[in-house]
Parts: structure tokens; sequence; C-alpha cells
């Protein structure tokens, strides 16, 4: 299964390259280059359309940065588009049919479906949600793809036929681990090794997808990200009964499991840290979905799970949803039914933006934190303090191999 979803993860980026082959990107030895979206709106919230290039300053650790790529969307439509210089074709890519330069969206989504984590009951809520998701999200001239981590195997290229996602629709459906399951089975000497396997999984596939969408310089890219969250250490308390139970030993915790366990959580979380990083590097903003809704309590047939469990791995999969989409300066569609009005404000933020891009001037290898700080100049009618500024305030290089 994981070299089907690696592979599907490079199917749907190739897609993805079919529509910016007249403009490639540019590898240069040891420089990348780095693009943010930023969106400048004015003090009543509206947003400004009437900047060019050179009213724009970026800034790398202090540090003036050429502008290399300058593109304008507003409402949709790209204007104003500056593009680095064009590389080689490459070569061995399995490409759809490109639509003609002037016919071409600003906008790519990756639709992101963790069915691993969802609840087969919520099954409905996810097929309603990618129904909202046809209509709502993706308009005509949209690029998207969409990518499933579990047994649903939805693997559907990059493209603009939107009727593909019917076939997403008709193939999902929830295989997430149910709390009595996770209760009922003995832990490994890294925690529950079913819990570790599903994230590392789901976060391994996601970061897969997020390398390839690094190649795509020219486009707005959201990451629809679908799931109910992650808890590293689910439902402690109940897990130990069930474990001094099955062992009939009066002890209920065993330190070396205790350290094995937080060993594992902190790997996630490393993983997990990474992920948002690589998201940045590659400026694609990820924005997470709950489907579970509001919550109302955990289901009655759930036997030997502790209340407070419920309520702690309810907190810490929401928390988990809330950094992914935070640290990559998107949002968390969590505890609302209202997913229509989360699609709305992603469409809007997707729709108007500036995108700037330039070749870091900063030659030293071992600085691997960078921060981004972006200006717009002053003009004798223009105050720049007018102005509200939302972008990417730093990025990481990428770790070694």
């Amino acid at each position: 299964m994981r070299t089907a979803l690696t592979l599907a993860a490079c199917l749907v980026i190739q897609g993805a390259q079919a529509v910016q082959q007249t403009r490639p990107p540019v590898i240069r030895s040891r420089v990348d280059l780095v693009t943010t979206n930023v969106t400048v709106r004015d003090q009543l919230g509206q947003f400004v359309s009437t900047l060019g290039k050179d009213d724009f300053e970026v800034f790398e650790d202090g540090v003036r940065q050429e502008l290399v790529m300058f593109l304008l969307t507003h409402g949709g439509r790209v204007f104003n588009e500056i593009g680095p210089p064009p590389a080689a074709a490459q070569e061995g890519l399995l490409l759809p049919p490109a639509r003609p330069p002037g016919d071409r969206s600003g906008r790519v989504f990756l639709i992101f479906i963790d069915d691993a984590h969802i609840d087969f009951r919520n099954t409905a809520r996810v097929r309603d949600l990618l129904k909202k998701i046809s209509t709502e999200l993706v308009h005509d001239g949209d690029l998207f793809g969409i990518v499933s981590t579990g047994t649903s195997s939805i693997e559907i290229d990059m493209t603009y036929d939107r009727k593909r996602l019917a076939e997403a629709i008709a193939k999902v459906a929830g295989t997430g681990q149910a709390p009595s399951e996770i209760i009922a089975t003995p832990d490994g000497s890294q925690g529950p090794p079913e819990v570790r396997h599903r994230a590392h999984v789901a976060f391994s596939t996601a970061y897969d997808i997020l390398q390839k969408l690094e190649r795509v310089h020219d486009r707005r890219k959201a990451f629809i990200y679908i799931s109910e969250g992650y808890d590293f250490d689910p439902y402690a308390r109940s897990r130990s009964k069930a474990a001094a139970d099955r062992f009939a030993q009066v002890p209920d915790t065993n330190p070396f499991s205790k350290s094995g366990n937080e060993f594992a959580a902190a790997d996630l979380a490393a993983e997990l840290a990474e992920l948002t990083r690589q998201a940045n590097r590659a400026n694609a903003t990820i924005y997470t979905i709950d489907p579970r809704g509001l919550p109302g309590g955990p289901d009655i047939d759930q036997t030997g799970l502790d209340s407070s469990d419920w309520q702690d791995h309810l907190r810490e999969t929401v928390s988990s949803l809330r950094v992914i989409a935070e640290l990559t300066g998107g949002f968390a569609a969590v505890g609302t039914n209202d997913y229509l009005k989360a699609l709305k404000r992603i469409d809007n933020d997707t729709s108007d933006y500036y995108l700037v891009g330039y070749y870091s001037s900063n030659p030293d290898l071992l600085k691997k934190r960078r921060t981004i700080e972006i200006r717009v100049k002053p003009t004798p009618k223009r105050r720049a303090a007018a102005f509200q500024l939302s972008y990417t305030t730093s990025y990481t290089l990428k770790p070694p191999k």
C-alpha cells in the first residue's frame, strides 16, 4: 500500500506540472526559488488589487531580495504575471493535455482524504463535504487531484474535470479505529502499534505530495486535509485499565512502556512538525476539515471507554488539526457543521492574492531557518501602515536525506 500511495502522489503532481510547461521551475546550484503568497488588505478589510511588482520590498533575514516572480490573482483571474526564465522541458513525465495559456487557473487544489483517521459512521459526512467542495470550491478552470491514505484507494491525477470528484464520492469510506479497538489491542514497546503506523502513513504520504508540489511555483496551492485528527497516546487511562484486567497485574503503569510511549509521541510529533515545514517550503497552504462536525459525546456502544479519556482524545485530535493548518497560514474547520462557510472562506483566500518569488541570496547553508519580511513601499499619497499584509513569515531548508 505504501508504494501505491507514493506512486499516486507522484502521478498527482506530474499532472500539475502539465499546466506550467511553458515556464517550469528553474533549478540552480544550491539556490532554490522561494515563493510566498501575500494578501494585502486595507483598513476596511478589502483586498487591495492595485499594487505592482515595484510596490513590494522583500527581505530575508534582513537582506533585501530581488524579485524574479510576481503575479496578481484577483477574483480567480491572473494579472501582471512575471515569471523566472524558462528551463528545458523535462522528459519522462506522464503529462495530460495542457490548457491554452490564456485559459489556465491560478489555483491548484490537492484534496487529501485521510480515511484511515475517519470513523466509518462519518462516511456520509465526508461524501456530503466532497459534494460541497465540487459545487462551492472547485470552479471551472481549477486544477485538482485527490488522494486517500487508506482502503478507499482514491488516486485521481490532476485534472480540470470536476466530474472526477464523483469517483471519490462513490469510493470514499472511513476506516478509522473505533475506541474499543484501540483499547482492546495490547500496546507495543512504543505504544499502540496501529495508531503509530496509521499516523506515520498519513504524514509521510502528505509529505511526499508536498515535496512534489514544491516544483509548482506559479500557482496558488491549497491542500484540503480531511481528517479527524491525531492523538499519539489515545485513551491512556482506559488502555491501562484494560491491560491490568488482561494480565491481572496490580500496577497499571510500566515505566519502560511509558518511556516507549513518550518516545513514540515525540517521534510522530517531529513528523508532524516537518510536514508543516515542507508545506511552507512548497508555499502550500493547508486547510484542515474535521468531518465529525459538532461532537456530542462518545457512542453508547463503546464499552470500556472512560468519559474523561474521550474528552482528552477529542481535545488532542482537534488541537493537531489546528496546528497543521495554522503553521502553514491556513485555518482549521473544526467543531462546526457549517462546512459551506469554511469552503467559502477557502475560496476567498485562494482567489485574491499576490505571489512573489526570489532566489535567496543567503549563502549560509548552515542557517536552516530563514525569516521573511514583506513591505509595501510608501508613497506621497499612500501610507504603508494603511495596509494589512498576510504571508508566511519564515521557511526552513530541507533536512538532509
